[in-house]
């Protein structure tokens, strides 16, 4: 029988549904092949674990428990549905039948998931949006914002992309090896995606959600035993430096700490030493991408001992290739910060003030901060103010706030 008190148990199911929930619902749509009935099955089962779990204790397996949960609930609709005929009863004896194995090795469901939510037959954005909502339980609003998007638009792009998988039967299966690298670009795209808003939330009370983070590595992980292409080493290496710094970016109470300021003794050199072998073996390949770069340019950071050690040289020629390669706005704004670092302030407000006259930056929050510090440490008060102001509008995430409150409020003195 179970002994702990109504709030302890809630408690410890929400702390399951945290850690588990994305991994049931992936293999609650492999049984039970639809997206909406395995939703519905989930919060069945979930139902269930707070009605029996307090009765009969937590299960030793709480994983299996709800997946299996969640098939009878799944079963028991179907059975007592009017609209379903004997064959649908007998697609119910299927979703009996099948064993629902748990399988850790390659063929994992989330990968499985991942790979249908990013199939060519959808748009991009939809790919991106259906992953990060159903594998990784983000919700409309928070990758709405990921997107600068509207919340409603964004769920009717969600809707669409199940519609879609739905009616052209898009099967739900890693891809056959000679279709992989086609398929490769737009799910490391997907699991970036969902590394930079564990690493970097875009909304919310705390700085980083290191369940996304670690999923995104952990998917990565997945995807180089799957397919070691150079891209695939690269995106990994990219994540476990960055990662390697997570601990450092916030004090105890939960304020942004800046690169500079960090205290380096708290960046995990086991996942900077991981991370380091694995952009020396991707520059050998000489099929160097985006990713690999990007990860080039972590590891000069994570090799200096202090920030004034920081070889910004090397950073700035980085992301000039990267710039060839991949042109984009904020790699544009990520390389006039470094030419500030490496020039001086007066010429990375100069590139930051044109790419903000492009009108592309203009919503993007990390470009008026950036225009704000450089116009601080010019002495250019006004501003300094004015740009801090509007990036703390653009502003979701609690930490990030009260940081660019507390500039605004250097500044007042």
């Amino acid at each position: 029988m179970g002994t702990e008190p109504p709030g302890i148990m809630h408690a410890t199911v929400d702390a399951v549904y945290r850690a588990e929930s994305r991994r049931v619902f992936a293999t609650l749509i492999r049984l039970l092949g639809d997206f909406d009935a395995a939703e519905e099955a989930l919060h069945e089962a979930f139902r269930a674990a707070l009605e029996q779990w307090p009765r009969d204790g937590v299960p030793d397996n709480p994983r299996a428990w709800l997946v299996s949960a969640g098939r009878f609930k799944a079963i028991d609709s179907i059975r007592r549905n009017a609209r379903f005929d004997a064959l649908d009863d007998d697609a119910a004896q299927n979703i009996a039948a099948d064993d629902a194995p748990e399988r850790e090795d390659i063929e994992d469901d989330r990968l499985r998931l991942v790979f249908t939510c990013c199939h060519p037959a959808l748009q991009p954005d939809a790919q991106v949006a259906l992953t990060l909502r159903e594998v990784c339980g983000l919700t409309t609003e928070e990758i709405a914002h990921a997107f600068l998007t509207a919340p409603p638009t964004l769920a009717q792009r969600i809707v669409r992309a199940k519609n879609k998988i739905r009616d052209a039967k898009i099967p739900y299966q890693v891809p056959a090896p000679a279709e992989l690298p086609d398929r490769l670009d737009s799910v490391l795209r997907v699991i970036y995606l969902v590394f930079n808003e564990g690493y970097n939330a875009s909304s919310g009370a705390a700085l980083t959600r290191h369940d996304l983070s670690g999923e995104a590595i952990r998917l990565a992980r997945l995807m180089l035993e799957l397919l070691p292409e150079p891209e695939v080493l690269g995106l990994l290496a990219l994540m476990l430096l960055h990662e390697s710094r997570r601990t450092a970016r916030s004090s105890t109470s939960g304020d942004l700490i800046l690169l500079e300021d960090q205290d380096r003794a708290l960046w995990n050199r086991e996942m900077i030493g991981e991370g380091t072998a694995l952009v020396e073996r991707t520059l050998t390949t000489r099929r160097v991408g985006p990713y690999a770069l990007q990860a080039a340019i972590s590891a000069v950071h994570a090799e200096a001992a202090t920030a004034g050690a920081t070889d910004w040289t090397q950073i700035v020629g980085l992301y000039d290739v990267l710039l060839r390669i991949e042109p984009s706005p904020v790699v544009a704004l990520n390389r006039a910060v470094a030419v500030a670092m490496r020039d001086g302030p007066a010429a990375g407000l100069v590139l930051v003030e044109g790419l903000l006259a492009d009108g592309e930056l203009t919503e993007y929050r990390l470009a008026h901060a950036a225009r704000a510090d450089l116009c601080r440490r010019l002495g250019k008060t006004a501003d300094a103010r004015a740009s801090y102001q509007r990036a703390l509008e653009l502003t979701q995430q609690a930490p990030e706030r009260r940081f660019l409150q507390r500039r605004l409020a250097e500044l007042a003195k």
